[in-house]
């Protein structure tokens, strides 16, 4: 059982962060923000997948101002990404950002900080301080986490507490070390990344250990899987990890062997359809199903799962609930076992 480190509550929308809510899921668009049409298309896929919270580029101030209307057309929060310009945020937050995230390393005069408080204050939203090795001038830890403290105490020094904070390197180490130190300085909730993770399998690999290293201590209370990528492989990914680690379930989950010599099945042909029929009219099921290729793991694990196949050559033992039911066929595998998921 995990145990998750006591914070701060924020509200981003309306989305809780921290405070015993569950861990959030974020991604970010890699479209141009004033092009509205294609920003709000990304964004309703993004929601489709399971984003529950979206993050915009704002580099100028036809950005910025493109923020009112795709709030109008989308459903979930929206936090604006500024970089530079102050006075960016400050549009965003007349525009109606749910959410905003600054850079200690290029927006550090006091009076501009002031002037983003201030605003984020009278709107009711909260500020993330967004620390990676460029904002920290290292990729080390005590680097990132003395930048964020020394931003943190600005923002307090200005009376404002609803923050949120990350601090991410493209080093895993780097990343999970940074985060375990800052989690021990403060009470602020902490949104989790691996940046510059890198094209998909590396970056799923590197996102993996990073954010679920640190899930496991008890750490983080938002996620954001970073990757080279279609960002909705990012909301799947973070999906992915939270219910590996039984912290968030999003559908049922499939349990199946690696297959070797004593599979007498077209294992991973099967296993692909029932992923494919799972993630459709079942994505909203709590399950656990078993697919495995042989008799000496299979009954184990089909007892264990709710339901379960361990197959034998051109058929199989169809287990529910740890009973056998009935034998059926290789070609029946994936109709049999969404049949008894129905009934469940």
């Amino acid at each position: 059982m995990i145990k998750r480190r006591k914070t701060r509550q924020v509200r981003v929308g309306g989305v809780k962060i921290g405070g015993g809510a569950p861990i959030s899921i974020q991604s970010m668009t890699n479209s141009v923000t004033a092009d509205t049409r294609s920003t709000v298309s990304q964004i309703k896929a993004l929601e489709r997948a399971g984003c529950e919270i979206i993050r915009v580029a704002v580099r100028d101030l036809d950005d910025a101002r493109a923020v009112k209307g795709i709030k109008k057309k989308i459903n979930i929060p929206l936090a604006c990404d500024i970089h530079f310009d102050y006075r960016l945020a400050l549009e965003c937050i007349r525009a109606g950002a749910d959410k905003i995230r600054l850079n200690p390393g290029n927006i550090r005069k006091r009076e501009e900080i002031a002037a983003v408080v201030k605003a984020a204050k009278k709107a009711r939203i909260p500020i993330r301080i967004g620390v990676n090795s460029g904002s920290a001038g290292a990729n080390t830890p005590g680097a990132l986490v003395k930048t964020a403290m020394g931003y943190i105490k600005v923002l307090e020094g200005l009376d404002f507490h609803d923050i949120i904070v990350s601090l991410k390197a493209s080093n895993v180490l780097s990343t999970v070390a940074s985060y375990r130190a800052m989690s021990k300085l403060c009470d602020y909730p902490l949104h989790l990344g691996v940046t510059a993770a890198g094209p998909y399998e590396s970056g799923i690999v590197k996102s993996s250990i990073g954010i679920g290293s640190l899930l496991l201590d008890g750490i983080g209370d938002t996620i954001r899987v970073s990757l080279t990528a279609d960002p909705v492989e990012e909301v799947a990914a973070a999906k992915k990890i939270l219910s590996s680690l039984d912290i968030r379930r999003f559908g049922p989950e499939i349990i199946s062997c690696p297959t070797c010599g004593r599979c007498r099945v077209d294992l991973i042909k099967i296993v692909k359809r029932v992923e494919k029929a799972l993630a459709g009219t079942f994505a909203g099921r709590q399950a656990t199903i078993a697919v495995m290729g042989c008799e000496v793991n299979g009954p184990g694990e089909a007892g264990e799962a709710d339901i379960g196949i361990a197959a034998g050559r051109g058929s199989g033992a169809l287990f529910v609930k740890g009973r056998i039911i009935r034998r059926v066929r290789e070609k029946d595998f994936v109709k049999e076992l969404l049949k008894e998921l129905k009934r469940l």
